[in-house]
């Protein structure tokens, strides 16, 4: 695998970069890439190891020869477990070493550059507050509870729901992410206060980046996850012809059922 940086100073910050660079090479290998991920990992072949990428793609391949290795190592063997499990538990369990090596690569460059118990603090909770490849990978995102909606009473359909308070039409068979929790024009907050849980940003199920009103979404009508239109490659004009969207995942599951 690619060589540990020259031994120059290394912030939170660039540690957390390559952090998500290499999460976001993961999870698009285990999503939208898994027929691809799914191919490369023959139980034939030798031992093989999942990589994710500072470039935010991934590679399988062979554990290095070096003992002890520059970085520290993915599971190995994951292609031996490819036909003895169900393809889902499977992806689910490469996911849970995938997080384990994420964080093990992350807290040794913080040991590497010398990251004191606050530094190590500061980017374990930047860490904590991206989703996990395997909570990406499953489904278990943690959502807004209602989904729906129930702010400014008729300012959103429950059953298309898309916001009638955009100007712009929306295809067909897409939806559009709760935005954040308003306020009212007397700077009060809105009624229903007690579903605080709603503030949370919605989350795409490929990269787990939050929504933004400036980016195109669409939810997949079978395990209602939002996705970024760039990340599932669907854009607006594909959409329209869309009536029922299915996301990699379902669709890759469908297809093996």
């Amino acid at each position: 695998m690619e060589g540990v940086p020259h031994p120059i100073p290394r912030t939170v910050e660039e540690v957390f970069s390559d952090f998500k660079a290499r999460r976001a090479g993961l999870i698009r290998a285990l999503t939208t890439e898994v027929e691809k991920f799914y191919q490369q990992c023959d139980p034939e072949k030798e031992n093989l190891c999942l990589y994710g990428l500072p470039n935010e793609t991934w590679e399988v391949n062979l554990p290095v020869e070096e003992v002890p290795p520059e970085l520290p190592e993915p599971a190995l063997g994951i292609n031996f477990a490819r036909d003895g499990m169900q393809e889902k538990d499977w992806l689910s369990l490469v996911a849970v070493h995938s997080d384990s090596w994420l964080l093990s690569v992350a807290f040794y460059f913080g040991a590497r550059f010398g990251f004191g118990k606050s530094e190590r603090k500061r980017l374990f909770q930047m860490i904590n507050d991206l989703p996990t490849v395997f909570e990406v990978v499953t489904g278990n995102v943690k959502q807004p509870k209602d989904q729906s909606g129930t702010h400014n009473n008729s300012s959103k359909s429950k059953s298309s729901g898309k916001m009638q308070s955009r100007p712009e039409p929306q295809p067909k068979g897409v939806k559009i992410p709760p935005p954040p929790k308003e306020e009212d024009d007397d700077g009060e907050e809105e009624e229903d206060e007690d579903d605080d849980d709603e503030q949370g940003a919605t989350l795409c199920g490929a990269c787990g980046d939050n929504y933004a009103n400036d980016e195109f979404w669409i939810c997949c009508d079978m395990c209602e996850r939002w996705f970024h239109g760039k990340c599932v490659k669907i854009t607006p004009a594909k959409a329209e012809h869309i009536k029922q969207y299915k996301c990699p995942s379902c669709s890759t599951k469908r297809a093996r059922v």
